[in-house]
């Protein structure tokens, strides 16, 4: 998972490919303005590949004084080569977007919801030892796993020490894949998989749930008892475990849902509608915010105001189990995606309020655009970087109070054209 690098996540910002078919991981990318491409003037992959040896050599005392063996290292770069498809592809992210829609018709699709039932069934025995260890929904596993890997089917195959080698070397963020390259040795050394047979996603995510070698290393589990925590086999169960031990670590509630669907008054105050505001379900009801029947929602605890698409989409009253699932990936159509797939598994229905599918998300350079004439008229966003986070959202409300305009904080088409 990406939890180590949620600065390079961008709200419903996603890779093009991403949405191609269900048997493709459903993980949110993007590239923010703030960190630069490579800057190295275009070369012949055999002077590349000269380049990547070269500065192999250079990394093997780094390698060393982090406990990395000679034998480990030279079994790990045995016919490694520079990978210009890797670097065409971290360069190529957050270009595209998609409305939080039109991702949930392909993270819910009635294809993902039928094979997380298969899946499901399958597993059973497994997924409910899994459950009854570390108190996370079994549905909520398999949801991970749906939009990590398609349940299996998609779990990458690029070598992945050549992938961080050549991300190490002339990747926009050298220092962090360098981080992950030595954990990706330590994998190695320890014996729980064979250089060739690590392998998954270009960025270097693993196994059937998609863990960046360092989270590997501080949450996989050995749930078969078999001395290795194998996520790559065909047999997903330490996947599963250890999905379940990560979530767990960061705090899951057993029996609180992640988020629930809610009613808005009339009257509703949309400042309200902030993550720094929490309150508990009857306190929300004494302000108009109920179930879609009009009761107040059973107390999971305390919760906030969530409205992906403003004051037009679906609003979400969401718990602490959100907070949780986004350690995963903090883009909230991921959680949304995951929680809504989980909740679809266990024969819930789909959401009640319609989307406002006549709207398209923005595009990265729009988002920029939009910060920068928020910004010259007097909302500072502070920052130009193609994320629409906390102060952004802060500043669009500004702009909507001062215009009298609803302030639900949405980065709309709309919007833009009216500060255009």
């Amino acid at each position: 998972m990406y939890r180590l690098i949620v600065a390079l996540l961008v709200s419903f910002g996603f890779s093009q490919a991403t949405f191609a078919t269900t048997s493709t991981s459903l993980r949110p990318l993007a590239r923010p303005d703030s960190l630069t491409l490579s800057t190295r003037p275009a070369q012949p992959v055999a002077v590349r590949n000269d380049s990547l040896s070269a500065w192999v050599a250079d990394f093997y005392p780094r390698a060393r004084a982090a406990g990395i063996s000679g034998r480990t290292l030279d079994r790990a770069f045995a016919g490694v080569t520079y990978d210009a498809d890797v670097i065409r592809r971290d360069s190529n992210q957050a270009e595209f977007s998609k409305a939080i829609w039109e991702y949930l018709d392909s993270a819910a699709s009635q294809t993902r919801i039928r094979n997380g039932r298969t899946a499901l069934e399958k597993h059973k025995t497994t997924l409910r030892e899994i459950e009854a260890r570390y108190g996370v929904d079994k549905e909520i596993v398999v949801a991970v796993w749906g939009l990590e890997s398609a349940y299996g089917t998609f779990k990458g195959s690029n070598d992945i020490i050549q992938s961080l080698a050549t991300l190490a070397y002339d990747g926009r963020r050298g220092a962090f894949f360098e981080e992950q390259l030595i954990a990706a040795l330590k994998i190695l050394q320890s014996g729980d998989v064979a250089p060739r047979q690590m392998t998954g996603s270009w960025a270097g995510a693993m196994g059937h749930t998609q863990f960046m070698p360092t989270s590997y290393l501080s949450y996989a589990v050995d749930f078969t008892g078999d001395g290795k925590r194998d996520i790559w086999s065909d047999n997903p169960t330490d996947a599963l475990a250890s999905t379940a031990a990560y979530l767990a670590n960061f705090g899951w509630v057993p029996g609180q849902p992640w988020g629930i669907e809610v009613k808005l008054p009339q009257n509703f105050d949309y400042r309200l509608a902030n993550r720094e505001i929490t309150k508990s379900p009857r306190g929300w009801a004494r302000l108009g915010v109920t179930d879609l029947n009009g009761r107040a929602v059973k107390n999971h605890g305390e919760a906030s105001i969530l409205l992906p698409a403003g004051s037009g989409g679906v609003a979400f009253m969401i718990f602490k189990n959100f907070a949780v699932i986004e350690r995963y990936n903090t883009a909230d159509a991921y959680v949304i995606g995951v929680g809504h797939l989980a909740d679809r598994i266990k024969g819930h229905s789909a959401f009640k309020t319609a989307w406002p599918r006549g709207d398209r998300a923005l595009s990265f350079k729009e988002r920029q655009e939009m910060q920068r004439r928020l910004t010259r008229a007097g909302f500072d966003t502070q920052g130009v970087d193609g994320r629409i986070g906390p102060k952004t959202i802060a500043a669009i409300r500004d702009y909507q109070t001062a215009n009298r305009l609803l302030p639900d904080g949405y980065a709309s088409l709309r919007l833009l054209q009216k500060l255009r």
